[in-house]
Parts: C-alpha cells; structure tokens; sequence
C-alpha cells in the first residue's frame, strides 16, 4: 500500500471516529413503575448514578451539572401514530459547596425554554456526599405527568419516560465536543404501560359479613 493511500485510510479513520456519536452510560434502574387514579398519572423511578471520574473531577472544580427527566404520555391508536396527551419535565441542577463541602441539589420544573442561570428553582437540598445527592437526583417518586381528565377510560396509554445529563446546560467551553465523549453521555429511556382504570368497589351494605368482619390493621 503506498504512502498516499495509507495517509488516505487515516484520514476517513479518524474523520468517521469523530462523527461517530458515543455510546451513552446508561444508569441501572432499580426501580420503575406507573400508577395510575382518577385524578393523575404518576411515575416512580430510581437509577443508580456511578459518573466517571471526569465528570466528578468537573463536579469538584465548581462546575454545576444539570439532569433532565422528561415524561410524555401518548394514547395508543390502532388507525395512525400514538397521540400525546400530555408532557412532564424537571430539571436538576447539582452543584458542589467547596466552603461548607456540602452539594446541593435544586429542582426546576420550568417550561418556558429557559437555560442554564435563567431556570427557576422550586426546591433546594443540601448533601453531605456526592452519592447522597446523586441518589436525589436520580430518583422520581409519585410524580405527576399526567391529569386523570387527560386519558380516555377505554383508551390503552403509555408512557414514555427519559433522564438524561443535559450537556446544553453546561457552560460553552465543556459543551465542545462533549457529545462524542463517552464519559459525559449518561442517557436512559424506557417506556412503561399506564394500568387500566381500577373499578371503585361497592360500598357495604349495613348488616353485611364485610361490615361485621373485625378489620386487619397489617393487611398483606
């Protein structure tokens, strides 16, 4: 092969590595699931978060990070494409406190389009570890995404849910080249079926077995 050509093969080598997008980590889930009641849809999540050390390397030097979930409920449709009926999202900012050496969390629900220092924060909590407020961020419980009035009793649901390391929230100079770096793609999307509406049942009658019955407080 001569020098020319090899000099060739190189050249699309590397030009492909750098338009080839990484592999993203996806976080373990431990726990997921939809609840489904009359008035709302709620999802619970919980994902174990292990960043690679550039990532925790940034974190120590100051550099805030931001978590995304994002919820949409679509309503299934034999005829044409699933319908979505409604759209849920959070934003979690992390940052490390190198005076009182504590990280604290801040929770965004903000729809606006709004970025980075313009987000409007609901809720703060403060860490004493990295893993504690990555456990915090990492995790949904009882999460409203959807209104019960939004889903149709005979109609199947589902929902479509993602977390994901929100690089366009990071300051301009890490957002260079960023999406081809393994260590900083932390991505993960499921979806899960939303339960059919759970019939209410029938109140006792007076005089009933059910209403003489000594109650069980432990239940199973």
């Amino acid at each position: 092969m001569s020098r020319g050509l090899r000099a060739l093969w190189v050249a699309l080598g590397l030009a492909w590595l750098m338009l080839t997008p990484a592999l993203a980590y996806e976080p373990e889930i431990l726990q997921m699931g939809v609840q489904r009641t009359p008035e709302a849809v709620y999802l619970s999540a919980r994902l174990k978060l292990v960043p690679a050390a550039a990532v925790e390397d940034a974190l120590l030097k100051g550099v805030p990070l931001y978590f995304a979930w994002q919820a949409d409920v679509y309503r299934q449709r034999w005829y044409w494409s699933n319908k979505r009926v409604a759209t849920a999202v959070r934003t979690l900012r992390i940052a490390y406190q190198p005076l009182t050496r504590r990280w604290r969390v801040s929770l965004s629900t903000d729809t606006g389009g709004a970025t980075g220092a313009g987000l409007q924060y609901a809720l703060h909590q403060n860490f004493d570890s990295l893993a504690e407020a990555l456990a915090g961020v990492g995790r949904v419980s009882r999460w409203k995404v959807a209104d019960g009035t939004r889903l149709q009793a005979d109609d199947k649901h589902h929902v479509e849910w993602s977390f994901r390391l929100d690089l366009s929230l990071l300051p301009r100079p890490f957002q260079i080249g960023m999406a081809n770096q393994p260590a900083w793609v932390i991505a993960v999307q499921k979806v899960l079926r939303v339960p059919v509406p759970v019939q209410a049942e029938p109140e006792p009658q007076p005089g009933s077995v059910s209403d003489t019955l000594p109650i069980d407080v432990f239940g199973e």
